[in-house]
């Protein structure tokens, strides 16, 4: 359950991205991402790279709609928010501190986060998860280029590639557990 509280901004800005203005999208799902983060403040948590990042990408790009550019195209501005979403991954890993580790020190035993390998279960996760946003931006620069490409394309690719992320979050550490007996959960059970 928790999974889809991680995912709560990304799905409120898609649904409000269809009814209403990119600027309120953008700025509602910022204002959920600041709200999970009061929450794991709240409840003695850390602040979560990947809230307190998608808080940032979505607040920067929705000030820039309101006060520089009213005039982007919507394939730009989810293109920006997935390049952002991009960036926080890639840059979580590079910093050796993949975003996902933060979510699984909260959610399993000390003795499971000191195995051997759970460091690397999280790498592997979170590069899922990179790759991802990889494939949803690229789908959304090709129907930028080629506008002749029906929406639901991008729409397509981004739903395989989202759901594919959260398969994998929940199905690598059950495989890892089979074959080497080593618990190494990333992110909270999507059940």
């Amino acid at each position: 359950m928790a999974i889809f509280l991680i995912l709560a901004p990304y799905g409120v800005y898609a649904f409000l991205m269809l009814v209403t203005s990119a600027v309120f999208s953008l700025l509602a799902a910022s204002a959920i991402c600041l709200a999970t983060i009061a929450i794991d403040v709240a409840r003695g948590r850390s602040v979560k790279i990947l809230a307190a990042g998608s808080a940032i990408v979505f607040a920067a790009i929705g000030l820039y709609l309101a006060l520089i550019d009213p005039a982007l195209g919507t394939l730009s501005i989810k293109l920006s928010v997935d390049i952002g979403i991009f960036l926080i991954s890639l840059g979580s890993m590079l910093v050796r501190h993949p975003f996902t580790l933060q979510y699984a020190l909260e959610s399993v035993p000390a003795e499971t986060a000191a195995m051997p390998g759970f460091l690397r279960a999280n790498y592997i996760i979170t590069a899922a998860w990179t790759a991802a946003a990889l494939l949803m931006a690229a789908a959304n620069l090709v129907l930028l280029y080629v506008p002749g490409l029906p929406l639901w394309s991008s729409l397509a690719v981004a739903f395989a590639a989202r759901n594919s992320a959260i398969y994998f979050t929940k199905w690598y550490p059950e495989y890892r557990q089979i074959k080497y007996g080593t618990p190494a959960r990333a992110l909270p059970d999507a059940r």
